[in-house]
């Protein structure tokens, strides 16, 4: 277990020797203990935004900053924790400072987009983009222009933009879902389900792209379940909006047969399955 302020304590100690041998004044070693301490805070600064509760980040970055006002980096920090809290309004608020400080950046503006395109604030985002000069090429400006360009349903930039995103990043799993609910809206199914398909082959157990494929599916009207990873509850919840859609299309029979399979392989009790087939059996009797 490590013990920072008995680490800065020897540092100090071993400095201050260093200090007597080779003549440094007393500044300089203060200047040095200040230096540690700031590594170690640096430490901390990463586990808070990776680890634990958001919220907690939230309050921690934001009482670092009553301390030490006006540390861009803390900033970053507390906009970072409050998207993972899901307040992107606030984030947006946090990640303008950034950006007009002397110290923002470009990355700092995609951070900001992504921030006004959670808030809902999509021609906020689109006009902070069209700030970034377009050299600056990385996975998370395309992957937001993909967005926005769909927003706009201009689907040819649209498919461009997801394609460069995807190759930008060793981890598409993300992206690919996003471009393929964006061809399942505009109910180009074979292509979504093949683009949910290879979404999984980088990230087996992503839930939403496997619920998005057999959407994808469904809507093609093949109602057997796609050969992918799957528990037992998945498996159940995969029946279950597989039911829904084939309700939707018009094929109630097949639909109640599919209900009626997601109640049975549900480990547990399975509530919204059992209501919805109820609820078209009482629809049926009436």
């Amino acid at each position: 277990m490590r013990h920072p302020a008995l680490l800065v304590l020897c540092l100090a100690g071993t400095t201050a020797l260093a200090a007597c041998n080779k003549g440094m004044s007393d500044a300089e070693v203060q200047r040095a203990v200040k230096d540690v301490n700031v590594i170690d805070e640096s430490n901390l600064n990463d586990i808070m935004l990776t680890v634990g509760d958001p919220n907690q980040a939230v309050a921690y970055f934001q009482n670092s900053l009553q301390k030490d006002p006006g540390r861009v980096d803390l900033m970053r920090g507390l906009a970072k924790s409050l998207v993972r809290a899901q307040k992107p309004l606030e984030a947006a608020k946090v990640w303008e400072t950034v950006v007009a400080s002397a110290e923002g950046t470009n990355d700092d503006k995609v951070m900001l987009a992504d921030a006004q395109i959670r808030a809902n604030l999509w021609d906020k985002a689109k006009a902070t983009l069209s700030s970034v000069p377009p050299t600056h090429e990385t996975y998370d400006r395309y992957r937001l222009e993909a967005m926005i360009a769909d927003s706009d349903k201009n689907w040819k930039k649209a498919d461009s933009f997801y394609e460069i995103a995807a190759g930008l990043t060793a981890k598409p799993a993300g992206v690919l879902n996003n471009w393929g609910f964006s061809k399942l809206t505009r109910k180009d199914y074979p292509g979504a389900e093949k683009l949910f398909q290879q979404a999984l082959t980088y990230e087996p157990g992503l839930f939403t792209a496997k619920n998005n494929l057999v959407l994808s599916r469904a809507a093609q009207r093949k109602y057997d379940l796609p050969v992918v990873e799957m528990s037992q509850t998945e498996r159940a919840e995969l029946l279950y909006t597989m039911a829904l859609a084939a309700i939707k299309n018009g094929d109630v029979s097949v639909g109640k047969g599919l209900l009626q399979q997601a109640i049975d392989t549900h480990p547990q009790y399975f509530e919204a399955a059992s209501r919805s087939l109820a609820a078209l059996d009482a629809n049926v009797a009436g």
